[in-house]
């Protein structure tokens, strides 16, 4: 499928009704869970593209390119809401939660046995283990806080829920995740969509728990909330820092289009729900007339054909979730004791004792039990006389099986 030789209409013609704009949501009780998931990837891309358009004008001084810029961002607009309110009112917070950690285990993972490229599947695999954790911390705030909860059936058994790289060990220094940069023009587009794709995905997560933890209803949940967001920063630091920084506004443009037109149409092939699988056919006509244009800017204004961005523009192997339980053990087996130090990642025991790591560690965490990651373990632990999980078999990792007492030296002590 190529999305340039898609037909469309000119991109004025796609502005939505308020009515078109309210969908009728989906059913959380039957709903497949990867319909959910990818429900929260789209609008995590939406959101993304609202927010490049924004800072494009901010330092675009061409008005042709500003206005072009506004009536496109008026419709991403447009889809982010279309999309976002097909969450139902009953969905709770943290049923929500749970979905989105779901779609970061498992976005990461396809991703990461699909790329060719060292750098980025290295990033993938490292953050892969802490949002595996991150579902297990907050599947157990479930247990604590909901009445008849049940983590399992919200990831449809699809995705295991026990402890991966404990969060406490992710609090590290910010200047160690930065890495080392893709070069756009050598780089395989494959390779060029997972950073795209994954930094907007990692960015919604981020901003969804900045905004939503003073808004939960009881203190262990908020400190929660707060924690996870801080690593989540630092998973989308880590993830925008593969990009090439030496691409052009317009060149950043096409490929922003491309990557939505990219997700939208691999959506569409694999949605079962014949409601949502419109919308994202709909959505995916309005992203080829957006691709469109903007490749057309490309060329008038830089002298650059889209072949630079996007090659001939045929989208490579589509996306598809689905479960990747002996991936993640796999590279929870291989991996676990990984820390970041600057561009690389190492095992824990072979970072000098003056590590930057251990400093900030000792700056941000005076008092292990009052990590709330680590809190919400042991409230779980005394609550239900040991921790909750759903795993097919042990964890791989010994140090990690104990299940009435919780891991805070793993990838974090030498």
């Amino acid at each position: 499928m190529n999305p340039l030789e898609y037909k469309t209409k000119e991109v004025d013609k796609y502005y939505m009704s308020f009515d078109k704009m309210y969908p009728k949501a989906y059913n959380k009780k039957t709903t497949n869970p990867y319909t959910k998931t990818r429900v929260i990837l789209l609008n995590g891309t939406e959101y993304e593209s609202v927010w490049f358009l924004h800072q494009f004008a901010r330092n675009c001084n061409n008005d042709e390119i500003k206005r072009a810029i506004a009536t496109v961002r008026k419709q991403e607009q447009q889809q982010q809401k279309r999309i976002a309110c097909l969450k139902p009112l009953n969905e709770s917070i943290l049923e929500t939660t749970i979905a989105y950690e779901q779609l970061a285990i498992d976005l990461t993972a396809t991703l990461a046995q699909n790329d060719k490229d060292k750098n980025n599947i290295e990033a993938l695999n490292f953050a892969l283990l802490e949002d595996f954790d991150h579902l297990y911390r907050f599947s157990n705030l479930m247990m604590l806080d909901v009445k008849n909860a049940d983590p399992e059936f919200c990831v449809g058994k699809f995705t295991e829920i026990m402890p991966g790289r404990p969060t406490i060990a992710h609090h590290r220094y910010p200047m160690d995740e930065i890495k080392a940069p893709m070069n756009a023009k050598k780089s395989d587009l494959y390779t060029k969509l997972v950073a795209n794709i994954i930094t907007a995905a990692e960015q919604q997560t981020m901003n969804y728990y900045m905004n939503i933890s003073q808004w939960y209803k009881n203190d262990l949940g908020r400190k929660l909330y707060a924690e996870i967001g801080l690593v989540e920063e630092q998973h989308v630091s880590q993830y925008e820092s593969l990009k090439d920084p030496t691409c052009t506004w317009l060149e950043q443009w096409v490929l922003h289009e491309y990557t939505e037109a990219y997700l939208y149409y691999s959506a569409y092939v694999e949605e079962k729900d014949k409601y949502i699988k419109e919308i994202w056919l709909d959505h995916y006509e309005m992203e080829c007339a957006h691709l469109k244009l903007a490749c057309d800017l490309l060329k008038k204004h830089e002298k650059t054909n889209y072949q630079t961005a996007i090659g001939d523009g045929e989208f490579p192997k589509l996306l598809s979730l689905g479960t990747n339980k002996d991936y993640v053990r796999d590279v929870l087996a291989r991996t676990i004791t990984l820390t970041a130090d600057r561009q690389k990642y190492v095992e824990i025991f072979k970072l000098k004792d003056n590590a930057d790591f251990f400093l900030y560690q000792d700056e941000v965490i005076k008092d292990e039990k009052t990590v709330p990651s680590h809190d919400v373990i042991n409230q779980a632990i005394k609550k239900l006389g040991q921790d909750y999980r759903y795993q097919d078999k042990q964890n791989p990792i010994k140090e990690l099986q104990n299940r009435k007492k919780d891991n805070t030296t793993i990838a974090r002590k030498k």
